[in-house]
């Protein structure tokens, strides 16, 4: 029978936006770093359309179509495929307080700071829920809006009605966007949602 697994909290923070975007989640530390992606990807707010790939001191930890398709251009024994990199194992390697970067979507140049942090008491009992959001503040920039300075551009136009781009940048995002938009209750519930979904 499989150990069962152990929680593991990561506080989440975007960088180069003010105010600052951040999540705080438990995650089971067996997970890979393939699975943390995917649940990164939930609780930030992104689509998942972009290549990615994680920092964890000096090797970058990614999936093996991307792998292939940096190692073409620069050889490098630096990559390691995701599947085979553990949450366990980053934060063992990592220690209390260590960090690693998570980079999405290599055009806008989105880079998350990921820190290993204590486990919060509700989740250190006999059968902690798994993974789950505890915390965060802010929504999340929308899919290609062109990285942190677009981003910038793209709360000025929304914030200016009588800007001329304003019509044109709310039928891009499809009807009003708050910054601060934030529900913790619906980023677990929806997740649970679509885990039984995958699972029927």
């Amino acid at each position: 029978m499989p150990p069962k697994a152990q929680p593991v909290a990561l506080r989440i923070e975007l960088q180069d936006i003010e105010p600052l975007i951040w999540r705080r989640v438990i995650v089971p530390n067996h997970w890979t770093l393939a699975s943390l992606h995917h649940y990164v990807q939930w609780v930030m707010g992104w689509t998942d359309t972009h290549a990615h790939e994680f920092q964890v001191k000096d090797r970058v930890v990614a999936p093996a179509w991307w792998i292939q398709e940096v190692e073409l251009d620069t050889p490098s024994a630096t990559y390691l495929d995701e599947r085979r990199f553990s949450v366990a194992a980053a934060a063992n390697e990592l220690g209390m307080g260590g960090e690693f970067e998570y980079r999405y979507d290599m055009g806008d140049r989105w880079r998350h700071r990921l820190v290993v942090e204590a486990v919060p008491v509700a989740w250190s009992g006999s059968d902690p829920p798994l993974p789950a959001c505890s915390a965060g503040e802010n929504a999340c920039p929308p899919d290609d809006v062109g990285g942190p300075p677009g981003y910038e551009h793209f709360l000025a136009v929304i914030g200016d009605p009588g800007c001329e781009e304003f019509d044109d940048m709310l039928r891009w995002i499809g009807g009003p966007f708050d910054p601060r938009g934030f529900d913790l209750n619906r980023i677990n519930r929806e997740w649970r949602g679509a885990r039984r979904r995958r699972s029927s």
